[in-house]
């Protein structure tokens, strides 16, 4: 704890420290407070942060501890006897593709993992204060499958602290609503896995890498979360286009990294030109990745993510970082209006057990190794959205 210019104090004990050692650094501030003349409430203060920090060694707290510069996003992840943080039985929005536990799933280890990061601690989200927060707002996510696996967490993570907010779901074409009424809150998600345009023509379906017409009913929105990889890798009958269009020249095909960083550019373009950033908050989720190669993580007699009931548990990912995930970023720094990266990769990498693999839509016939069982990893994803909107 140090005492700042104008004589408050602030909490600066650290988690990894064994807690003899920061009791006797309270003895020792205690003194030194009193020699220097320092309020009571200064030596109330000291005993508050030392209790909280001890406190949360042993549960999450419900605020965010601030210590500093503190990255989130590094940690590791803890067995947590207090978690999930809801029931898949009691919550209404779960799809059944992310349904494990309902679909069979025998295992229920891989529920009771915390994302604990290295040197501070993230609040559980609360449903009525976020309602509260948001109050006559619309929050929309733009994306894939992946970002309904997140827009559906949140909508349970707030349901269950706030069961009583009568609220109505409706959906047309590929925007799905969630309403708060009370509130005159809004959470939509827009189906949209490229984010860039698909242009149908006499030729057939065209990616257009240079195309944003939805930008126009993105910039409305007060929050917007945007996603895109999953499908950029797709190939044959799970592509949804014919033909790559770039600055004019149209390609019956093209290196897909390549074509994915050209597509984030259009995307960083328009926000620069088009977002209001006193208006408008813009995050972007990180890549989320998949568990299909054992070999990353040491496991030689696996096929895929099928059978992991346990998460990876240091905090680094031993195969690496995400090839997209760099890409991301090298267009991200680019980017002069304020963008917020969910930088959810590498805790996503360490959970090969979070998958719903032949407990998903597709049941024993098919392994899903790309998406998120619920609860699970979007829960911490949304945990982590809701720090960085809060402290925004």
């Amino acid at each position: 704890m140090r005492l700042n210019q104008s004589g408050h104090s602030h909490c600066l004990f650290h988690l990894q420290r064994p807690i003899s050692h920061q009791l006797g650094f309270l003895t020792h501030s205690i003194a030194l407070s009193n020699t220097m003349g320092c309020s009571c409430v200064t030596v109330a203060a000291l005993v508050f942060c030392l209790l909280h920090q001890i406190q949360g060694n042993t549960r999450p707290s419900n605020n965010v501890v601030n210590s500093g510069s503190c990255d989130l996003f590094h940690g590791r992840w803890v067995y947590d006897r207090f978690y999930p943080l809801y029931n898949s039985t009691t919550c209404p929005f779960i799809g059944k593709e992310f349904n494990c536990q309902n679909n069979g799933r025998p295992d229920n280890d891989y529920l009771k993992y915390r994302w604990q990061p290295t040197s501070c601690q993230i609040p559980r989200i609360s449903g009525r204060g976020f309602l509260r927060r948001f109050r006559g707002k619309r929050i929309l996510f733009v994306g894939d499958s992946l970002s309904l696996n997140q827009w559906q967490s949140l909508a349970c993570l707030i349901y269950k602290s706030a069961p009583q907010a009568k609220y109505n779901v409706i959906r047309t074409g590929g925007l799905s609503i969630l309403k708060f009424p009370e509130f005159d809150v809004s959470i939509m998600l827009s189906r949209n896995s490229y984010l860039v345009d698909i242009m149908r023509e006499k030729i057939g379906h065209v990616l257009v890498l240079d195309s944003i017409q939805n930008g126009n009913f993105w910039r409305t929105f007060d929050v917007l979360v945007f996603d895109t990889w999953h499908w950029w890798l797709h190939t044959g009958r799970k592509q949804p286009w014919d033909f790559v269009r770039y600055r004019g020249r149209t390609y019956k095909d093209m290196d897909r990294m390549v074509a994915y960083e050209r597509a984030l550019r259009t995307w960083a373009t328009w926000v620069d030109f088009t977002v209001d950033s006193s208006k408008t908050q813009v995050f972007f989720q990180g890549v989320s990745p998949d568990s299909m190669n054992p070999r990353e993580w040491g496991v030689a007699n696996s096929e895929n993510c099928r059978g992991q009931t346990q998460p990876l548990l240091g905090t680094q990912y031993p195969g690496g970082t995400h090839p997209a995930q760099l890409v991301l970023e090298r267009v991200l720094r680019r980017v002069s209006k304020p963008v917020h990266l969910l930088d959810i990769t590498t805790l996503s990498q360490l959970r090969k057990d979070g998958h719903p693999s032949a407990y998903g839509y597709g049941g024993s016939r098919g392994t899903d190794c790309t998406h998120w069982c619920l609860p699970g990893v979007p829960d911490t994803w949304n945990q982590l959205l809701f720090a960085a909107l809060f402290q925004s």
